[in-house]
């Protein structure tokens, strides 16, 4: 049920928002195989959606999203939080954490010459 409310939820927002492309960072394999395994599954649900949407989706590693945002691979969070912030005009930093993430992985997509986001596909 999780992986298909997951499913349904992005193809309604691919439905309202239209979006040319789905951007996603590769995940992060840490020492817990059962977390690795089950965010895997998450990205399988928004993939599937996106790809039954016909929506170009494209993968980046963690270090090229903060490279592009902020100019360092290896970047801590609240850096990349607070140039998210600043690229985009915000008056805050994006909170929580995964909601300043999620619009580096844009900003990286946006920012990403065409070859480049042709191969992160």
């Amino acid at each position: 049920m999780r992986l298909l409310t997951i499913f349904t939820g992005v193809q309604e927002l691919i439905a309202a928002h239209e979006p040319d492309a789905v951007a996603l960072e590769e995940s992060f394999v840490g020492a817990d195989a059962r977390i690795a395994l089950s965010v895997g599954q998450a990205r399988g649900a928004v993939l599937v959606a996106a790809s039954s949407a016909g929506i170009a989706c494209a993968e980046y590693a963690p270090a090229s999203v903060k490279q592009a945002v902020c100019g360092y691979g290896r970047a801590e969070k609240e850096q990349v939080g607070k140039m998210v912030k600043a690229i985009l005009g915000l008056d805050d930093v994006p909170a929580p954490n995964h909601a300043a993430d999620a619009l580096a992985v844009a900003i990286c997509h946006a920012l990403a010459p065409p070859l480049q986001r042709a191969v992160a596909s």
